[in-house]
């Protein structure tokens, strides 16, 4: 079920007033039958892959915290194998039987292996990641076992975050669960604001930009260099938006009943390096990563060449875990580059900014900083937004041309050509749209939301209702999925 559509609409206050309704007893399984219902919306069978894997994980935890020895390292074992082969099995098995057989077809082997006719279930990465974080906490002794089946299975499959996140840990979730929750205004405010907010982002700006975006990269050769190089940058937004927007709801749906979900994203595009970057963007997974991966490495605890390859193979898993596909993979290369290099070039840079006098100047410094990572950033979405490899190569060479025809027209004074799809009225919705989002992160960063929220009744409710305007009036509804259902 898709958060902006009119199911959702209808599903979100029906299952938040019954669930204030029942009896604290009740409101497990309640949630519990919600959350089925929500996902079977989508591929009702799949729902089963779901109760297969709360069903071991749910075992391997209570028998890992009876076990003594190695024994408990062996059911751990077992509970992870079973989680990453279900996801190797529905997400890989096909990129690794294509790869093999353009393996054998390079060698002249006349070997061919079918591939397999399954659909991805929807956000299998995401509680995959959840259900495996649970029996590895257990294991430390960093979680009690939970005994009550229909509460981790709650924990697995809670319907706002059971698609696209947060990846929530144990610690943080399941103790919420057991909870009994009140009909709170402070929630309920915040909530809802949450939501509002998360649908803005999503229907006006992800999806406005999407009309322009998807056209180029499915046309490339259709289009300019100068076109095909803001449609990048189109991408950068797009993706922050649609991604974000799925967070904003699910902690805002949650924090309607009363449950806190970790934050997923501060600001992404502030920041000042590409390691900052990464403390902002998808939290719940880069933690994820640093705690359960990274730190179990040796992190930057080891020599500086193996803490750089540590990085190097967390980024290559990180851009596997986003797709079964090459282009994923050099998006997670090209970040784990950016940071082993700015590792490496960090005293460098920071004597270049002393000499050229740039350090004393504080905003010019922390232009440039945020400016730059956001290019480099953005480059790297290319690889993730593109159709194949080839079409990223594509776009990567059609940027030096890009450069070359500005040149080319400053030298000689003339003007540029101005694409007639730039003075449509989609792409200034599309430019308004991201002059706002940016407007409030400025807000956001200079905690003028406070201000806000004592401002009077009369204003906060004419900045509410401005807000469902546009989203009423400026807003494509076309069911667009979110891009991350894919993971």
């Amino acid at each position: 079920m898709l958060f902006n559509s009119f199911q959702f609409f209808l599903f979100f206050p029906v299952v938040t007033i019954i669930y204030f309704l029942l009896p604290h007893r009740f409101r497990w399984v309640h949630l519990l039958i919600a959350s089925c219902v929500f996902y079977c919306a989508f591929i009702p069978v799949y729902v089963l892959i779901l109760f297969l894997t709360v069903i071991v994980d749910y075992i391997a935890g209570i028998v890992i915290e009876q076990a003594t020895g190695a024994k408990r390292k062996y059911f751990l074992i077992l509970s992870l194998v079973t989680n990453i082969g279900i996801l190797v099995v529905f997400k890989y098995l096909n990129f690794l039987i294509g790869n093999f057989n353009a393996l054998f077809h390079t060698l002249n082997i006349s070997a061919s292996w079918p591939l397999l006719n399954i659909i991805l279930p929807i956000g299998l990465s995401f509680h995959t990641f959840q259900a495996m974080s649970y029996t590895i906490e257990v294991y430390r002794g960093n979680q009690k076992a939970e005994r009550h089946l229909g509460i981790y299975a709650l924990y697995v499959m809670f319907y706002p975050q059971l698609v696209a996140g947060p990846i929530e840990r144990p610690y943080n979730l399941l103790p919420q669960l057991h909870e009994r929750k009140w009909l709170k205004y402070e929630n309920v405010s915040d909530g809802l604001k949450m939501i509002l907010w998360g649908m803005f982002k999503k229907i006006v700006i992800a999806d406005r930009l999407a009309t322009f975006v998807d056209p180029v990269f499915n046309n490339l050769k259709h289009y300019s260099p100068a076109v095909i190089i803001l449609a990048v940058f189109f991408f950068s937004f797009q993706i922050y938006c649609d991604f974000s927007a799925y967070s904003d709801i699910a902690i805002g749906c949650a924090r309607v009943m009363g449950f806190k979900l970790m934050t997923n994203f501060q600001r992404p595009y502030h920041s000042k390096s590409v390691s900052e970057f990464w403390k902002r963007w998808h939290i719940s997974l880069s933690t994820w990563f640093r705690d359960y991966l990274y730190i179990p490495l040796g992190g930057n605890r080891v020599a500086i060449p193996r803490a750089y390859f540590n990085v190097m193979l967390v980024f290559l898993i990180s851009g596997l875990w986003h797709g079964a596909s090459w282009t994923f993979i050099i998006w997670g290369a090209l970040h784990g580059f950016y940071l082993v290099f700015g590792r490496i070039t960090y005293n460098a840079r920071q004597k270049i900014s002393k000499i050229t006098g740039i350090a004393s100047v504080r905003w010019l410094h922390k232009l440039i900083q945020m400016a730059t990572t956001f290019c480099l950033v953005s480059f790297a979405w290319i690889f993730f937004r593109a159709n194949t490899t080839k079409d990223a190569w594509y776009i990567v060479r059609q940027m030096p041309l890009f450069f070359r025809q500005v040149s080319d027209k400053l030298l000689h004074h003339k003007r540029l050509p101005v694409n007639l799809s730039l003075k449509s009225y989609g792409f200034i919705l599309s430019v308004l749209a991201i002059v706002t989002l940016e407007a409030v992160h400025l807000a956001q960063r200079h905690n003028n939301f406070e201000t806000l929220k004592r401002s009077p009744l009369l204003v906060r409710w004419v900045i509410y209702y401005l807000l469902i305007f546009v989203i009423v009036y400026f807003g494509v509804f076309e069911n667009r999925k979110f891009i991350y259902f894919q993971f």
